[in-house]
């Protein structure tokens, strides 16, 4: 015989199917052109990290003057401003005793006011240090131009760097470009430029798109980009209103406001569109000269950012993987459920830490997927197939025992609470004439008749919540109280017996219409109320859900009756006193039964209350 292929488990195939579908997702976005999903959720958790963490102290030795509303309307100025008004700013700013002076304007233009030029690169000339900026762009016909600061400028100005803000996919400000490249020199960014200036080192070398070397250091780069670690929102920074600064207010207020510091020149009004969104605020832009801020404090105070190695993400979602593995083997749900919260908190807060603690960006996401996914999808299955065989399992033993019964066994934590000593009702029915019967007919007429019997009483049975306990040939024992407690337990098995009369002549009409032979098919049936023993009785290979008792042999003397009495039911005493009031009952006799030693009273049932006369059940015409 060929053995049945075992089919895998279906816990390890969603486990293993997750696992590679992220896996594969990371190795995608090792590509420099594309973004994946998950990518994008790191970008976001990371700029979340930034906003738990909250802003921080920035650098002393930065300031900005802010080409700002009020400064236009102070001045009446339109933009471009006249170089002679800039000449006097940075006057100011020279007198304050700045040591490096970063103007956040392009100067690839003449100005055309006369002498604005002159006065301009004077004045920058007599600074410390100057720094502006310098742009390298593709024109339309796909060749690269290179724009500088006109003549005046190029001779007094001590640095000159790319100033070009790069927006992230989703237009959120994360990094800067370190460098560009234009006829074989490499430009730096100003940021660099100026933090140079400020330290009194040596340009980058060493440029890579992994890093580069400065001041002595190694700088982690980003395909050629440094991350900048924000330290607030706008308005993190002091600054100074330009027209405060020009018309002296500024260092009359406080001297040493400038004195050997960076002072960044730059517009922050919405009006001349610097702005960007950040990892702090998406909403809340910052003024591009600000964001150079946070990028020259991250130089010249080593807060540089790292990201974890490209492999680094496919190493933790492998051990998120495993832990997610051990979690599933919990049988509980509950405690899976918070094992994989725990860990998933825990791997969260590992990454937060080592953020603050670091500077560097571990993988989120992916192994965060692979914990959640990979402890849900298993518990969901699991979940599913546990309540698909409890179906499977209510089904199969509800053509046995009431489902009421089953629903108990699936839900009871003790069995033995099963067997008590209570008060119910019993019904004993069988066929009269059935012996007879079966003897005319072959045994497949037998089944042909018996079955549909059995099924529809069964069925009436569990309507009024009864418990079929046992089958023997043709008669039926049922309980009705047990395993779900019922006050009316009397009346529901009266109503059962009433209604399976009814059922028994629907068989018969439809038998004859079949042609099949029912004459003497006639039913008994006996109910007695008390208390009996109820629970699960039998051996290590079998088992029965059953009732035992004086009461229940009472039951099955009253329905040996019916045929002495030829009345389809009878009750005891005891049960016509739980449902006189519903029933229409008459005492027939009053009899000592086999096992008694008094006699016990015997009632006839007729029907329910207010039936018509033609329509209550009459006495057997059979012999």
């Amino acid at each position: 015989m060929k053995q049945q292929r075992k089919l895998p488990n279906l816990r390890f195939v969603l486990i293993v199917g997750t696992l590679l579908l992220l896996l594969i997702t990371q190795l995608v976005g090792f590509s420099p052109n594309i973004t994946t999903p998950i990518e994008r959720l790191d970008l976001l958790t990371r700029d979340s990290m930034f906003r738990l963490r909250g802003p921080q102290k920035p650098s002393e030795d930065i300031v900005i003057v802010a080409i700002d509303d009020f400064s236009f309307k102070w001045t009446g100025f339109q933009w471009p401003w006249p170089r002679t008004y800039l000449a006097e700013i940075v006057d100011q700013i020279n007198l304050g005793g700045a040591r490096v002076i970063e103007l956040d304007i392009y100067f690839f233009e003449p100005d055309p006011t006369p002498g604005g030029d002159e006065a301009l690169a004077r004045a920058l000339g007599e600074s410390q240090n100057a720094v502006s900026n310098m742009q390298i762009f593709k024109t339309g016909d796909s060749q690269w131009t290179l724009s500088l600061p006109i003549a005046p400028y190029l001779d007094v100005l001590d640095g000159i760097g790319i100033a070009s803000i790069q927006r992230s996919e989703d237009a959120i400000v994360r990094e800067l470009w370190v460098a560009e490249k234009y006829d074989n020199q490499r430009y730096f960014n100003w940021a660099f430029e100026t933090a140079r200036l400020f330290l009194g080192v040596e340009p980058p070398t060493n440029v890579s798109p992994n890093g580069l070397t400065f001041n002595g250091q190694n700088i982690p780069l980003s395909q050629g980009r440094m991350q900048i670690n924000y330290l607030g929102p706008a308005g993190t920074y002091p600054t100074y209103s330009a027209a405060n600064v020009a018309d002296g207010i500024v260092l009359e207020e406080n001297p040493d406001v400038f004195r050997d510091k960076i002072v960044l020149v730059g517009a922050t009004t919405d009006t001349l569109q610097d702005v960007h969104p950040t990892s702090f605020s998406s909403t809340r832009t910052t003024p591009g000269v600000e964001i150079i801020a946070n990028a020259i404090d991250t130089i010249i105070n080593n807060r540089y950012l790292r990201e974890a190695a490209p492999w680094s993400s496919l190493l933790f979602i492998l051990l998120a993987a495993l832990i997610a593995t051990l979690i599933t083997l919990s049988k509980r749900p509950g405690r899976t459920i918070a094992l994989m919260a725990i860990s998933t908190l825990a791997y969260a807060a590992g990454v937060y830490i080592v953020f603050i603690r670091n500077g560097l960006y571990l993988p989120f996401t992916g192994p965060e997927l692979m914990l959640v996914l990979g402890v849900i999808l298993p518990t969901l299955e699991q979940a599913v197939s546990q309540e698909l065989e409890k179906r499977r399992v209510r089904s199969m033993f509800s053509r046995f025992i009431s489902p009421e019964m089953v629903n108990k066994l699936i839900s009871t934590q003790d069995i033995n609470s099963l067997n008590k000593r209570t008060n119910l009702t019993i019904l004993f029915s069988d066929i009269r004439g059935f012996t007879t019967l079966s003897e005319k007919l072959p045994p497949e007429e037998v089944v042909a008749l018996l079955n549909p019997y059995l099924e529809a009483m069964t069925k009436i049975i569990y309507k009024y919540g009864g418990t079929v306990d046992k089958y023997e040939g043709d008669a039926i024992l049922a309980f009705y109280g047990e395993p779900d407690p019922y006050p009316d337990h009397a009346a529901r098995a009266v109503h059962t017996a009433v209604e399976m009369r009814t059922a028994l002549e629907t068989l018969r009409t439809q038998w004859v219409q079949e042609g099949r032979v029912s004459e003497g098919f006639e039913m008994g049936v006996g109910i007695n109320s008390g208390d009996v023993f109820v629970g699960l009785l039998g051996s290590a290979q079998r088992i029965n859900y059953t009732v035992i008792g004086d009461n229940v042999n009472l039951a099955a003397r009253i329905q040996d009756l019916t045929k002495k009495y030829k009345w389809p039911i009878l009750i005891s005493e005891v049960t016509y006193q739980q449902v006189r009031e519903d029933f229409v009952c008459e005492l027939v006799d009053s009899v000592v039964v086999k096992g008694k030693t008094n006699a016990v009273n015997l009632y006839t049932v007729r029907g329910k209350k207010k039936t018509p006369k033609d329509k209550l059940i009459q006495p057997w015409k059979i012999k």
